[in-house]
Order: C-alpha cells, then sequence, then structure tokens
C-alpha cells in the first residue's frame, strides 16, 4: 500500500512539475515573461494556501514586474496572462471586446441562480443585458428613486432605536441597509423596511470565502473540465427560497397589475410580451421565473456587499480625514435646507463634494479588485505585440491601478480633490473603473451609486463619525473578488442640530 501511495505521489509531483515547464515555456515562447512561483497553479495556489485576498497576489506581482506589458502566470492546464499595461488593459475590455466577451468564469446549466448576467456570455448574456438595461436608464432611477430614499429615512429611524448598532461591527449595519434597499427595489416597497431577514443572509453566504467557496472559485477559474466533471454549484442552496420568492412577487404584481417601477415591474413586462428573441442570431430565451430570479438574485448580492463596502470605505476614508467630512456635512446640510428637507434624484444628482469623497474612497478601496476573461478567438495583444490564443485565461488590475503612483500623484493619500471637476479630467478613463470597463461594465452602476449616495446622504445628515483602526493596523480580508477592509471599524456619533 505504501509503495502504492509512494507511486501516485510520484506522477502527481511529475504532471505538476511537467505542467509547470510547459506554462513557463508557453509565455517565454511568447516573448512575455513569466512569474516564477508556482508554475503550476499560479496565484491560485497562493490563494489557497495563505492568508491573504487573491488581488493581494496579484499586487505583489504587479509591483516586481509593473514595466511589463503583462505577465504569464500558472494556471493548471489553462494559458493565463496578468495584463499590466494600461493600454492592453483598455484592449482587453474595450476596444477588442468580441475577442474577450467571456467573463472567464464557467458555471454548471443546473445550477439556475447562476444563470445571470455576471457569468451568462455570449449571446445569451447579450440578449439578458438588452432586456435588463431598462431598469437602469436615468429616467427609470429617477422614478425609482423614491424607494431608496425610503430605505434611506427608515434606516435612520432603525439606527435612532438602536443606538447599540451605532458602535462596532458598523459593516454590518450598513449591509443591512443595502439589503433593505436592494430588496426594496426587487421586490417592490411595503409599509415597513426590513433590516434584519433572510435575505441578507443569504447574499453573506453566496459571497463568503469559506474553504469550500474558495476552491469551487479556483476551479471555476483554472478548469472549465474538473468544474463540469464535478458538477459544481455555486448557490444551489439557496435556489428554493430565492426561487420561491420571486415566484410570488411576480404572481402578486400581475394580481395586483399596479406599477411600482422595481424589478419585479420588468419581470411581468418580459412575461407578458413573451420570448426574448435576438434578432441577429436568432437565439431565443424563455423569460422564466427561473431566469429571473436569477438575474435578481445577481443585483441583490451586486447590491448589498459592495455597495456596503463603498460607503463603509468613504466613512473610514471621511472618519480620519475630519477637514473633508467637514466640508461634505456642510454640504449635505445645506442640501437639505435649500430644499426643505426633501431630498430628490436631482439634488442626489448635483451634490458634487459627496460625489468627489466616494470616487476617491472607490479609488483607494475599490469594491472589486480585479476582471476576469476568456479569450473566445486568436488575437494579439498591441503593448508587445502578444499573441493570445483562443482559451487563454486574462486577469485585468483594478486595484493595482488605482495604486499606482505613475496614474496618481501619493496614491495611498485621500485626496477628493483628484475628482474635482477641474481636475476630473486627469484622470485616464482607464485608470479609474470602480465599476469595471467596457461592455460589460456593472449593469447595475448607476443604481448602486445612487443606493450608496442616499446612504451616506442621511447618514451624514444625522451622524458623525469615527474611524477605529485596531492594533496591528489596517488590513483586507481573504476575499475572492471584493476589497474588504478589516480588523477596523467605525463609531456613528449622533450630530447635534446638525452642526
Amino acid at each position: 500500500m505504501f509503495e502504492l501511495i509512494l507511486g501516485v505521489a510520484a506522477v502527481v509531483l511529475f504532471i505538476i512539475y511537467v505542467t509547470g515547464r510547459y506554462n513557463e515555456a508557453y509565455w517565454i515562447k511568447r516573448n512575455v515573461k513569466f512569474y516564477p512561483r508556482n508554475k503550476f497553479a499560479g496565484v491560485i495556489a497562493d490563494f489557497l494556501t495563505q492568508d491573504k485576498a487573491f488581488f493581494e497576489h496579484f499586487y505583489e506581482i504587479y509591483k516586481e514586474y509593473e514595466n511589463e506589458p503583462a505577465i504569464g502566470i500558472g494556471g493548471l492546464m489553462t494559458p493565463t496572462l496578468y495584463i499590466i499595461d494600461p493600454i492592453n488593459i483598455q484592449h482587453v475590455l474595450s476596444t477588442d471586446f468580441n475577442s474577450f466577451n467571456h467573463r472567464g468564469i464557467i458555471f454548471n446549466e443546473s445550477d439556475l441562480l447562476a444563470n445571470n448576467l455576471l457569468l451568462l456570455n455570449g449571446h445569451r448574456w447579450k440578449l439578458m443585458r438588452q432586456n435588463m438595461t431598462p431598469l437602469f436608464t436615468a429616467t427609470k432611477l429617477k422614478s425609482m428613486y423614491y424607494i431608496v430614499d425610503k430605505s434611506a429615512k427608515d434606516f435612520i429611524d432603525h439606527l435612532k432605536s438602536k443606538p447599540e448598532l451605532l458602535k462596532g461591527n458598523v459593516f454590518d449595519t450598513l449591509s443591512s441597509f443595502c439589503s433593505a434597499a436592494i430588496g426594496a427595489a426587487v421586490f417592490g416597497v411595503g409599509t415597513t423596511s426590513i433590516f434584519d431577514s433572510p435575505f441578507l443572509t443569504m447574499a453573506q453566504e453566496s459571497v463568503a470565502p469559506s474553504t469550500i467557496n474558495n476552491i469551487k472559485f479556483s476551479i471555476s477559474n483554472t478548469s472549465s473540465t474538473l468544474f463540469k466533471l464535478f458538477n459544481m454549484k455555486f448557490f444551489a442552496q439557496h435556489e428554493k427560497f430565492f426561487i420561491g420568492a420571486i415566484k410570488h412577487i411576480i404572481q402578486e404584481r400581475k394580481r395586483e397589475n399596479i406599477k411600482k417601477h422595481d424589478f419585479a415591474d420588468i419581470c411581468v413586462s418580459l412575461q407578458k410580451n413573451g420570448k426574448l428573441i435576438d434578432k441577429e442570431t436568432g437565439l431565443v430565451l424563455e423569460p422564466t421565473d427561473e431566469l429571473l430570479a436569477a438575474q435578481a438574485f445577481f443585483f441583490f448580492i451586486a447590491g448589498v456587499e459592495p455597495t456596503a463596502s463603498a460607503i463603509f470605505a468613504t466613512l473610514f476614508e471621511l472618519g480620519r480625514n475630519p477637514e473633508y467630512l467637514e466640508k461634505l456635512h456642510k454640504e449635505i446640510d445645506e442640501a437639505f435646507i435649500k430644499n426643505d428637507n426633501q431630498i430628490n434624484y436631482n439634488v442626489v444628482c448635483n451634490m458634487a463634494y459627496l460625489d468627489m469623497t466616494l470616487n476617491e474612497a472607490m479609488r483607494i478601496h475599490t469594491p472589486v479588485a480585479f476582471l476576469s476573461r476568456k479569450c473566445v478567438k486568436d488575437t494579439v495583444l498591441p503593448v508587445g505585440n502578444i499573441k493570445i490564443d483562443k482559451g487563454t485565461k486574462i486577469f485585468t488590475p483594478i486595484f493595482e491601478v488605482h495604486h499606482d503612483k505613475r496614474y496618481f500623484e501619493d496614491p495611498e493619500v485621500y485626496k477628493p480633490e483628484r475628482f474635482s471637476p477641474e481636475n476630473k479630467h486627469k484622470i485616464a478613463d482607464i485608470t479609474f473603473m470602480p465599476f469595471g470597463k467596457g461592455n460589460r461594465i456593472c449593469v447595475g452602476m448607476r443604481y448602486a451609486t445612487l443606493q450608496v449616495k442616499a446612504g451616506l446622504i442621511y447618514l451624514l445628515h444625522n451622524f458623525t463619525v469615527k474611524t477605529i483602526i485596531k492594533e496591528g493596523g489596517m488590513k483586507y480580508s481573504k476575499q475572492q473578488f471584493q476589497v474588504r477592509l478589516e480588523n477596523v471599524d467605525l463609531e456613528l456619533v449622533p450630530r447635534c442640530a446638525h452642526e
């Protein structure tokens, strides 16, 4: 038995060695430098074995090879490239979108809630995005603002009724607001907003960096064969609950026959109009409750933790930069006075300093750290003349670019003035991308921004904020895609007469 185990181990080690050498030779042949650590599995191996966020491993490579156009990394049997040069990043995300329109993450069709805009690819993605986009037009957002506004007002009442929430675990408290706000946008506004709900738990569990979730994430990024062979699913445990909830709300909305300008309206409209048809290819999608539930699920998980991260990051930076906090307090207070305590969509959109403080916070602590793509047809990257074969996995940085001194002077320093009307034009489009870039930019970007700004407006009209950095200093938690601050917290302090 011992000899058998030894023999199997030897074979496995030989395969790892040979594959690692192949990965290295593959990129060297294309005149691309190769990251020598873990030639077999690259940053995936580091992520699984070290207590760091996925993007932190990329950041180490970025700093070491910042003058290279791209770096080859280990990716099991899949050629994997990490892009560094901004022109190449632009090429992958936008210019040559037809060659890189695949998100780079695969899912099994039996994973019903994964059949959403984030993970769909090709013409299925294109058709679904075309039919979801109307939910996020400026006109639609204006008519939806009452939903966000009510959730923000209810959140303040919720905090005042539970003062224990003002000290400690503020990220979780902010997540409860985001859950209530996105829940109202998906399911409609009731007589009350719910801040402790199973939907919040579901959203948190869906992106929690557990060992099993990290393994699934790693395999989905490196081997579609293994992922499909083991029929892995990301969200199976939430199907019954969430699909059931969507079925119920669609039935109720059809029965009520009342427009509320929310996601449920879109569902009813799509089902009423019948099959979704791509005129270019003839592709047909049936707008079933399950397919629409998958889209709602994506909006929900994207509308909770990432938006809570954006609010938390902004408050975190304002708390340790009181001069900027004071300026924002002043702008918010003046907006309430000028508009008779009625904040509407136009008021939110015209608050310039709020926009500056939020953008700078999302630059330093961008909610999503990187983007992934898969090449769907042979092409060439312009800088370095790098040949990219179909099937190649691509990683493009966000966090790293946001912290690059070549693009942002003193990148670790919080300076809202970078995004002032006078300075904003100096920031290259491809060097600031908290919501992604190109055709696959976050479809709910404008709604998420509206939700974050409304939350900040009402919070800072009623509270000031103190930043707490614990012993050991600020760190990032071990996350797959996200940038989550840890070892820090906030204290919300009631303001007296908004002074």
